[in-house]
């Protein structure tokens, strides 16, 4: 099928083959897939769009996979507008699931990979065998489910596969808090290890004063900041609403910047001065922890103790939804009842203290001491 479409050109190359351009503005990028299919359509969009606004070209990837195969449809979506999309964070995380579940065999000790299996032969049991095989850790087995059924389901609206056989698969149930939350020693700990004037010190109070992600920390800086607030949008929602979070330069905070080496455009900056990307950050943060004693610890784990220590010192639900950008109450309440227990068993615990105890009659020797 060939879809008349604006802004296409073809010419043939030395070897007799037809190629398929998008040329506009005195560019052009070549599109690769097979003229007619949904990816051609998807690289047809991006290329269009990266010459209009004047962008480097998004090519589509190449697959080694054949048409019609488990391999040939991921190509197609990771070159789709829906996935590209996606934060560059995002992008990395979900093709690097997808792709380790490619080269998972068929069957045990076998050569042939899922990456060759028709679609049309798809069913739940392949993605019942590529959960299993990473039970061992659940939370991972859950994202390969998750991932590959967001991948399916963009098929099915696609009219690549008839159904998503993902969603007969139902997640590993597993009990878990997620990255461990630092406590106010451990937060100490490592302040001991990093004084103020260190990028790691830094690196630390730009997450707990501010409660941000480690997508988020790397890209803030100075122009961010007006009247002794910051204002930003968050990384993970910006695809979403583009609301803003503004929060309160704390004086602490002000203070550790002031003395610590920055960047002009962010705060954080490598041995190079190059900006740092969120996984870059993640991993040299990591190494900060090690040095401080703390293996346990982690950048994720920084976020989840201010909204611990900010419920247990009174914030509300809303409060908390403004500072970390929470649209659903549902997260705060995680931390504010949590809190909350921890009060009502310390009221409790003192109720049944000394001044309860003077009421109950407790004698001072056992029944068979007394005389009678």
């Amino acid at each position: 099928m060939h879809l008349n479409l604006p802004y296409l050109m073809t010419d043939t190359d030395r070897h007799g083959n037809e190629r398929v351009f998008v040329r506009r503005f005195g560019r052009k990028i070549r599109l690769r897939a097979q003229r007619g299919s949904p990816a051609f359509v998807s690289a047809y969009s991006a290329a269009l769009e990266a010459l209009e606004n004047g962008a480097p070209p998004r090519q589509a990837p190449r697959s080694a996979a054949p048409a019609g195969t488990f391999g040939w449809l991921a190509a197609t979506y990771f070159a789709a507008v829906e996935f590209t999309g996606l934060p560059t964070v995002s992008q990395s995380t979900r093709r690097g699931i997808i792709e380790a579940c490619l080269r998972e065999p068929l069957k045990p000790n076998s050569s042939d990979k899922l990456a060759l299996c028709p679609i049309v032969l798809l069913s739940p049991a392949h993605i019942r065998m590529l959960r299993d095989r990473r039970a061992d850790r659940p939370g991972a087995a859950n994202n390969r489910l998750k991932y590959i059924g967001s991948m399916l389901s963009w098929a099915v609206e696609h009219n690549l596969i008839r159904s998503n056989p993902a969603r007969e698969v139902k997640p590993l149930r597993y009990s878990t808090d997620g990255f461990h939350a630092w406590t106010p020693d451990e937060v100490k700990q490592f302040e001991a290890r990093h004084p103020i004037g260190t990028k790691a010190r830094l690196a630390l109070a730009l997450m707990l004063f501010l409660g941000v992600r480690r997508g988020d920390v790397v890209t803030l800086g100075r122009q961010h900041v007006r009247d002794g607030t910051i204002r930003f949008v968050p990384l993970k929602t910006r695809r979403k609403k583009m609301h803003a979070l503004e929060i309160p330069v704390l004086p602490e905070l002000a203070q550790i910047i002031e003395a610590s080496p920055t960047g002009e455009m962010t705060f954080l900056m490598t041995e190079w001065g190059k900006p740092l990307t969120a996984n870059g950050f993640g991993g040299w943060f990591r190494k900060r922890c090690n040095e401080a004693g703390l293996p346990q610890c982690s950048a994720h784990g920084i976020r989840k103790a201010g909204a611990t220590i900010a419920a247990e010192r009174g914030a509300t639900d809303r409060q908390l939804m403004a500072m970390f950008g929470w649209e659903s109450a549902r997260q705060a309440t995680t931390y504010t009842a949590s809190a909350d227990r921890k009060r009502l068993a310390a009221e409790a615990a003192r109720l049944i203290g000394s001044d309860q105890n003077a009421n109950i009659d407790c004698p001072t020797k056992l029944p068979h001491q007394r005389k009678t």
